[in-house]
């Protein structure tokens, strides 16, 4: 799609909208900027950090600590760029609302996360209960992912005999 064709769309979109969806529309836009900003800035950090751990110390990805703060960082970008995926298929109308199904997966993301940097001496109530709640998100998930399945096949077979 070209940019002329998409910048006429969203103006033919905007006028029908109404104040509030225009009102939406407006702060996904800036979170979508304030995200984006974070994430370039997470990435700086990120390869500072990488280049501090190659260059001056011994990098060995297989320590811990190293591993920690560097596969934290990591996750902690990619839990960054799917949030702002959903704000921006906000903002871009492909959805009217952020999605249970994708706040469900940053959330499996955030205690992936938390996991990778989980220290080694955790408490095993903790690690019990990060268990616990990955696996029930883990099972909402998969109970969305299956609604969306059926209702796909319903709108298929509808299209399909209607």
């Amino acid at each position: 799609m070209d940019n002329r064709n998409f910048l006429d769309r969203m103006r033919e979109e905007w006028r029908i909208m109404s104040f509030y969806e225009r009102f939406e529309q407006v702060i996904a836009l800036i979170l979508s900027a304030v995200i984006a900003v974070v994430i370039v800035v997470s990435l700086v950090q990120l390869v500072r950090t990488v280049f501090v751990l190659l260059v001056l110390e011994s990098f060995n990805p297989l320590e811990h600590q190293v591993f920690q703060t560097v596969f934290g960082m990591i996750m902690t970008l990619l839990i960054a760029m799917e949030f702002k995926h959903s704000i921006l298929k906000v903002a871009l109308r492909r959805d009217s609302i952020i999605q249970v199904k994708t706040v469900v997966l940053i959330a499996l993301l955030a205690l992936s996360r938390k996991f990778i940097i989980l220290d080694a001496d955790a408490e095993p109530g903790k690690i019990a209960a990060l268990a616990g709640t990955t696996l029930a998100l883990g099972l909402v998930y998969w109970l969305l992912h299956e609604r969306d399945m059926r209702d796909s096949a319903a709108h298929a077979e509808r299209d399909r005999h209607g």
